[in-house]
């Protein structure tokens, strides 16, 4: 049997950092409104670098760390809501950065979800036994979508990439998984819509911006996510015991505090770094992975194990149980 393994991780994230109160010149809030409601302290806002800049320079890393020539990459994937257009995709132009001739490439747009349903497809990849080895990055700039104008969305996002190199193995890492998707509660969290604009069309207007029902997305994130997460344990036969760490989307502080009641396990094994980042969507997960390995939390030599879970627009959720 082919396997898949988790063999490097790596970050990247713009130099420019923008605090709360940088927030508060440009919009009616402050920082104990902000901090008291999200934990976020902090955000990296790109000045010059898109969303494909960012992942290639995560790539790059990997590559780097690794000692693998680009030539030995057989896929990249990049999870990405905020690509630097709609074609050619980010992941064609982080393969085109590297010199990756040998990979194909292709986005998946799955929003904060996204890092782990590119991690999920990536796995089966390589356990078909047709691939060998990968890229699986999320990046974004989630501040070409926002509303500047907007207190309640603008404060709660950052710009970022992180990601991971798959390498085939003959052991199981990949534990378990749970992938999950509501359409009929898309709206609740939209952006970057296109409207109808052909001669032959009647006008239709497009809402560019993110848009976001606060407490309803809240409310998903502790019912549905917490659910599923415990039916993924229940279902595994993992005891919640043996996760060493959880490793969810870095949206909202009370969030994983309500989380970590909810499944029952102590708030310490709830890794966070949201203070710093805000919600960079599909690169908060391998961001906080790879700040993890880089603080020595995680080893990265297989006694680990970990569950990584991403949740929102789509809506879309998902957790995966790991070795790592």
């Amino acid at each position: 049997m082919t396997y898949s393994k988790i063999s490097q991780v790596a970050h990247y994230l713009p130099d420019q950092i923008v605090t709360n109160n940088d927030l508060a010149a440009i919009l009616d809030t402050s920082d104990e409104w902000i901090s008291s409601r999200t934990g976020i302290k902090q955000r990296r806002i790109s000045s010059q670098e898109n969303t494909s800049h960012l992942a290639g320079q995560v790539a790059k890393q990997l590559l780097e760390k690794s000692k693998f020539n680009a030539d030995d990459l057989d896929f990249i994937i990049v999870a990405t809501i905020s690509p630097d257009a709609s074609m050619p995709s980010t992941a064609a132009k982080v393969q085109a950065y590297i010199g990756a001739k040998n990979a194909f490439a292709f986005d998946l747009t799955a929003a904060c979800s996204g890092f782990i349903f590119a991690l999920a497809t990536a796995d089966k990849l390589i356990s078909a036994g047709n691939y060998k080895r990968g890229l699986v990055i999320g990046a974004e700039v989630m501040s070409k979508q926002i509303d500047w104008s907007d207190r309640n969305t603008a404060v709660l996002f950052g710009d970022g990439a992180g990601g991971v190199l798959l390498e085939a193995c003959s052991s199981k890492h990949f534990l378990a998984e749970s992938l999950h998707t509501d359409g009929t509660r898309g709206q609740t969290l939209t952006s970057g819509e296109h409207g109808l604009a052909s001669p032959f069309s009647e006008e239709s207007q497009a809402e560019v911006h993110l848009k976001m029902e606060g407490r309803a997305i809240f409310d998903f994130a502790t019912r549905d996510v917490s659910k599923s997460i415990l039916h993924l344990l229940a279902d595994s036969e993992i005891d919640e015991k043996a996760i060493d760490y959880f490793l969810m989307h870095q949206a909202n502080h009370r969030i994983l505090d309500k989380m970590a009641k909810k499944i029952g396990s102590p708030r310490e094994k709830f890794l966070e770094n949201m203070a710093s980042y805000g919600n960079t969507s599909a690169a908060s997960i391998p961001i906080l992975l790879s700040e993890s390995v880089q603080k020595g939390l995680l080893q990265l030599d297989g006694s680990q194990t970990v569950l990584l879970s991403g949740f929102g627009g789509g809506l879309t959720w998902g957790s995966l149980i790991v070795k790592i």
